[in-house]
């Protein structure tokens, strides 16, 4: 994979189909742990990286708990502190909340925590819908190099990597083709 003028890049596979699965019916567990069972639960995915994610764990946690637990999806694209800086038009999805978060444990679920600039969006996101008891933060990957100071409460798998590569994180609805790749760029193996 080619990757700009600074020459190649590497992608290893960090997760395959399976290690998804336990990453995700174990930080269900957690969340049901901490939580002492599904009252007041609600999980929103960010999309795009969180929605399928969110839809797994609500439908891992009502295998273990026989009770729905509600799952939305929110677009953070107008509450991103870099939205003027951007050369082009951002594109703008739906956010879909069909719940009140007013008083509830809100699990924010999001593929990659990197920075934490994505985190802190959504966190005002939510605080538009309401005012949630607290937000807990769920991630299947986290991956270092924080802006803000933002903690995840549940992880997969933590990845030490250089802030010059990539994370790509596949999770489709029905988990045949889940996977992670590290894209390492030569230009960061060069400064190591």
């Amino acid at each position: 994979m080619e990757k700009g003028r600074s020459g190649m890049s590497r992608t290893k596979k960090i997760m395959d189909a399976e290690a998804i699965r336990r990453a995700l019916f174990r930080i269900a567990h957690e969340i049901l742990e901490r939580n002492k069972g599904v009252d007041d639960l609600v999980l929103i995915g960010i999309r795009r990286g969180g929605e399928n994610i969110a839809t797994r764990l609500a439908k891992i946690i009502k295998e273990i708990e026989g009770k729905p637990v509600p799952c939305g999806f929110m677009d953070i694209t107008m509450y991103r502190d870099d939205l003027y800086h951007q050369s082009h038009q951002p594109e703008v999805h739906k956010t879909s909340v069909n719940f009140s978060v007013e008083g509830k444990v809100v699990v924010l679920v999001d593929d990659v925590l990197f920075t934490g600039r994505t985190i802190r969006a959504a966190m005002d996101a939510i605080i538009d819908l309401g005012r949630p008891r607290s937000v807990q933060l769920a991630v299947l990957i986290d991956r270092g190099h924080r802006e803000f100071p933002i903690r995840p409460d549940f992880v997969g798998r933590n990845i030490p990597t250089a802030r010059t590569d990539l994370i790509e994180v596949v999770v489709d609805p029905k988990g045949k083709e889940d996977r992670v790749d590290l894209i390492e760029s030569e230009e960061a193996k060069g400064k190591e």
